[in-house]
């Protein structure tokens, strides 16, 4: 099996393992609370986008992994852990949360297809040996990390249902 085929194979089963286990466990649970927490638990998970940088660490990425692939992804996903960090840090501002969730969704979003369209043109799948130690970002961190872009758009979308704004609302006057 070539090269390729085994990142691409690598890749699509990140993806299916991820939305199995976002469908029984982690949507049921976000779902039952209220957008402002699910949208927290959300930004915590993208907290940690910082680990990208390990792109452009020299001895973990191979010499000759593409520039025009590594800079992007390191310093996108930088970006968007900054802005999902300023989330959590301005929980209590809630015109601020909503500007910073806002923000590193649409960041983090556009970084991870920016990311996918570079590895493309850089053929990165026939070379995925060039991200060395890097290899189970783009295999198991990205499918999540996308996937919960696309709920969290989901979320800031759809009307909130009344019974969790009342919950919401209790817990606010508490």
């Amino acid at each position: 099996m070539s090269t390729e085929s085994i990142f691409q194979t690598h890749l699509v089963l990140g993806y299916v393992a991820w939305l199995l286990c976002f469908g029984a466990y982690i949507l049921p649970w976000l779902t039952s609370m209220d957008r402002v927490r699910a949208h927290r638990a959300i930004a915590a998970l993208h907290s940690f986008r910082f680990f990208g940088l390990v792109f452009i660490l020299p001895g973990v990425v191979g010499p000759t992994l593409p520039a025009s692939f590594a800079a992007f992804a390191a310093y996108g996903d930088l970006a968007a852990g900054l802005l999902a960090m300023l989330a959590l840090i301005t929980i209590r501002i809630r015109p601020v949360f909503w500007l910073f969730v806002i923000a590193f969704n649409l960041v983090g979003m556009g970084d991870l297809v920016l990311d996918y369209y570079h590895a493309i043109q850089a053929s990165l799948p026939a070379r995925a040996e060039e991200l060395g130690a890097a290899y189970a970002i783009p295999i198991i961190y990205v499918p999540l990390l996308m996937i919960s872009h696309v709920f969290a758009f989901y979320l800031l979308l759809r009307p909130q249902p009344k019974a969790i704004q009342a919950l919401a609302g209790e817990a606010a006057v508490s």
